[in-house]
């Protein structure tokens, strides 16, 4: 074989050889791309709230009223021939012209005037008041849902009787603020939630009229618009977007609110972190203020009391149920609407809160020209401070645009 022809087979075996070798390589396996899986956008929480349509995605209301003031006149009507289920007492009948109005609100708020006294008693009225404690549980059927307790006589039964206010109320259901069993207690601030936001609850009264105030943390007295102030602080730490000032203070019988709830309700105001004011003690309505783009409502009257010869005004109560709404853009609360119930204390003879507004929700209540007069007198004190003309108007429960959560 010559030189060219074995050089030819050799290239050929070459050929050869690297062909297989590049046949038994391994193919290359290709990387998968990765899967991105989008982040679906969240949907937004929205609650029109209880009561009127809300102009934003967020609402909620709040339906607030005076003193709860029990004299004998009130409880001895309502007493039963015999215990039921361990009461002596159905108040049922008297408070229950309010439950349409509390029930058309996310929150309601009472203010329990007086301390209660055991089951059983001894009650008393003026001046020392022991009120049967089966007022707590007629007000959380009626749809109270917490109440104040800061008032001129909190401490009527001392600390004793505070105390069992405070246990009578969580029996019953209800959630309160002003007073307190602990110094612990004490410390902590009423925060409630609706599902479109939370509200907070600040109380304080001007006096407690020289009684036995064996703590000074029992009650939160004196009224010091700092101390409010601070406990406003203190509740939008913890979440409350919506801080509402309670005052127990004013004089007795006055349709006019006096220096010193005036410049206590704007102090709190002025400070930026109170949404709402409203007040009771005076056992008169008073009027309503646009102050510094915020509403007080100085006096509510009583929410329930026994008739007053001296002082028809003390048979006149006020009812106030306020909706705040969330901007959707910028995120801040503010005042949608604020609108006001009259009511007086009798129907057909009996004790009974009975409306007078002109919707008539309960039928007359005293005679027509009676109550036309109630509400009356009440449209012009509401209205004295120029509430009518900043958008404040009365609420006709039976006409109300109603939107269930």
């Amino acid at each position: 074989m010559t030189r060219r022809l074995r050089a030819a087979f050799a290239g050929i075996a070459f050929v050869a050889l690297l062909a297989g070798c590049q046949a038994s390589a391994p193919t290359p396996t290709a990387t998968p791309a990765a899967i991105v899986t989008p982040t679906p956008t969240p949907t937004p929480v929205t609650h029109s709230g209880i009561g009127p349509v809300c102009p934003t995605s967020n609402c909620f209301t709040v339906a607030v009223t005076g003193d709860m003031l029990f004299h004998s006149g009130l409880w001895i009507p309502a007493a039963l021939p015999a215990p039921v289920n361990g009461a002596n007492f159905d108040f049922m009948p008297l408070l229950e012209g309010q439950q349409r109005y509390l029930t058309q609100a996310d929150i309601a708020m009472c203010h329990q005037e007086t301390p209660f006294a055991p089951s059983g008693g001894p009650y008393t009225g003026y001046p020392i008041f022991s009120t049967p404690p089966e007022v707590a549980t007629a007000a959380k059927a009626i749809g109270y849902d917490a109440c104040t307790t800061s008032s001129n006589h909190t401490v009527d039964g001392g600390h004793e009787g505070v105390v069992r206010t405070l246990d009578t109320l969580d029996a019953a259901g209800l959630k309160h603020t002003g007073s307190y069993r602990t110094p612990e207690e004490a410390q902590g601030v009423l925060i409630m939630e609706t599902p479109a936001g939370k509200v907070a609850f600040v109380s304080a009264t001007f006096s407690v009229n020289g009684n036995w105030n064996e703590f000074d943390w029992q009650v939160n007295y004196p009224l010091d618009p700092d101390v409010m102030i601070a406990r406003a602080v203190q509740a939008r730490a913890l979440g409350a977007e919506i801080v509402i000032g309670v005052q127990h203070a004013g004089t007795e019988y006055s349709s006019q609110a006096d220096v010193q709830q005036i410049n206590n309700a704007h102090l709190l105001i002025d400070s930026g972190q109170f949404d709402f004011v409203y007040g009771h003690h005076p056992h008169s309505i008073q009027p309503i203020e646009l102050y510094n783009g915020k509403y007080i409502a100085y006096s509510l009257g009583n929410g329930i009391s026994e008739s007053s010869w001296d002082y028809a005004v003390n048979n006149e109560f006020l009812l106030v149920r306020i909706q705040f709404a969330k901007d959707d853009k910028t995120g801040l609360w503010a005042t949608s609407d604020l609108a006001w119930a009259p009511a007086t204390n009798k129907q057909n003879g009996a004790y009974k809160w009975c409306s007078v507004a002109m919707d008539a929700p309960q039928g007359i209540c005293q005679s027509a020209e009676f109550d036309a007069g109630v509400r009356e007198r009440t449209r012009a004190t509401v209205n004295a401070m120029g509430a009518q003309a900043t958008g404040v108007h009365e609420l006709l429960i039976t006409q109300d645009a109603v939107v269930a959560p």
